[in-house]
């Protein structure tokens, strides 16, 4: 391990990166740059070591705004990997006097939604072709109704998930209608911040604000990338007092949520990334990294009130693929409860220790709190609870992490096999061909690692582990 481990240091030196391992941590810098704080990587010795993620990464921790501010840490979750924006993915930053909108990007609010039912794997795979069907149609062949009305969507806009329930309750329209409104409101306390953050519909695009009904496109929709929606198996429990109190139990049907704002995201990330080159002192360098942070207290709140708008959607986003995946089960089952175990987002600016912390694809991990971390659809994913880990930021992974790019599989001559792929024995429900290659096992690092170094860290502890039954991938 040693000779291999001085030739990564010596080559990552001649890309002008100051790296030191202590057989867990990676710490890096820029070269000469001493006034950055060194950025932390925790990283298992059998994961691969990416070269231009690490360049990123301490791009992330060099950055400073001309007005002032400081970054005080930068941490990297296990399943970190270069970002195509510029920000590594599994990024988690710590700042005073200022925000960095490319560091959330345009993914805001990107997260994990867990669902139990009491249903038999058995009953619900007999009754599969009926689910995927009627799935399909809510998923990808717009049969789902999410109409709401203009007050509706702007108390969703403002204040999130709670917002939208206290509106609804008076008017009830769309799946909504159909809806145990009584259940979600008591689910929305299994919800990260009680699904809300302090938004505003000025940030929002005009479609969403108009007056009238509000029959929004992007509603109840998975998105593309690593977004999914997957109905699971609980195949095993460790923690049995704190899965109980979840609601947990070995052998349960689940389904698991990953997604986020959608337009209303992109809307407000490009948005505030074009606003912080325009604020952008004239004159001044600009960093190398073309990240640029907002210093201006003025600007930073204002971003941070449109982000948390695009979040607010985000919340609703998958309480709505949720409802409508339970309604189904309803239909096909009965009486199913199907209770919410918990939702945590990815992708925010939030308030840390007098200052901001902003994780890009990671989770929260906060002392006893439900943290879920997805495999790939070929792969066990697994229900955490967070440890509080001052020195992680008290951030997770937000999954596997990557390791082969979407090009690298889909290009010519590569390999498309079945078994290449991990594919064998994956049911991947899509409408394109090229999701199940782009998207396949192989595309991403064995979980199993990068889950346990967090927990020999400290970061996490393990409750259960859930197995893959079949996957939606837009």
């Amino acid at each position: 391990m040693q000779p291999k481990l001085n030739r990564l240091l010596r080559a990552l030196a001649r890309e002008g990166l100051e790296v030191a391992y202590d057989g867990r941590l990676y710490s890096v810098r820029l070269q000469g740059d001493a006034h950055a704080p060194p950025a932390e990587v925790l990283l298992p010795p059998d994961l691969p070591v990416e070269g231009k993620a690490f360049q990123q990464l301490a791009h992330l921790a060099a950055l400073r705004h001309p007005s002032g501010g400081q970054v005080l840490r930068v941490r990297a979750t296990p399943d970190f990997h270069p970002g195509d924006s510029g920000v590594a993915i599994g990024s988690v930053l710590h700042t005073r006097g200022l925000v960095v909108p490319g560091a959330i990007g345009t993914d805001i609010n990107c997260g994990m939604r867990l669902h139990v039912a009491n249903v038999s794997v058995e009953a619900f795979l007999a009754k599969r072709t009926a689910f995927v069907e009627r799935m399909k149609g809510h998923y990808f062949f717009g049969t789902r109704d999410v109409t709401m009305g203009s007050r509706a969507s702007e108390a969703l806009l403002r204040d999130g998930v709670q917002g939208w329930l206290v509106e609804t309750l008076e008017r009830p329209l769309g799946c909504a209608g159909r809806a145990d409104l009584a259940q979600l409101d008591a689910e929305v306390a299994r919800i990260h911040l009680g699904g809300g953050l302090k938004g505003h519909p000025r940030w929002a695009p005009e479609s969403f604000t108009r007056e009238g009904l509000v029959r929004d496109a992007g509603l109840a929709t998975i998105g593309g990338g690593n977004h999914f929606v997957e109905v699971q198996r609980v195949e095993a429990v460790e923690d049995r007092a704190r899965a109980w109190g979840w609601g947990v139990r070995e052998g349960q049907l689940a389904f698991m949520i990953h997604s986020g704002s959608r337009d209303v995201g992109k809307h407000v990330g490009v948005a505030w990334q074009d606003r912080a080159r325009q604020a952008w002192p004239v004159g001044a360098p600009l960093p190398e990294s073309g990240i640029l942070p907002l210093g201006d207290a003025r600007l930073v709140e204002q971003y941070l009130e449109a982000e948390a708008t695009a979040a607010n959607y985000a919340f609703l986003n998958r309480l709505l693929l949720a409802e409508l995946l339970r309604q189904t089960l309803r239909e096909l089952f009965g009486d199913v409860e199907a209770p919410l175990v918990y939702d945590v987002p990815h992708n925010l600016t939030l308030p840390y220790e007098g200052g901001w912390l902003a994780r890009k694809g990671a989770c929260p991990a906060g002392a006893e709190q439900p943290v879920i971390i997805p495999g790939s659809m070929g792969a066990t994913s697994f229900l955490m609870v967070g440890c509080g880990d001052a020195r992680a930021l008290e951030s997770a992974s937000h999954g596997a992490g990557r390791a082969r790019s979407r090009f690298s599989l889909s290009r010519g001559g590569a390999d498309q096999s079945e078994a290449a792929l991990g594919l064998t024995g994956v049911d991947c429900i899509t409408l394109r061909a090229e999701r199940r290659v782009e998207e396949a096992p192989a595309a991403y690092k064995p979980i199993r690692p990068v889950v346990d170094a967090q927990v020999e860290a400290g970061i996490v502890r393990e409750v259960a582990r859930l197995a893959p039954l079949l996957t939606f991938k837009a």
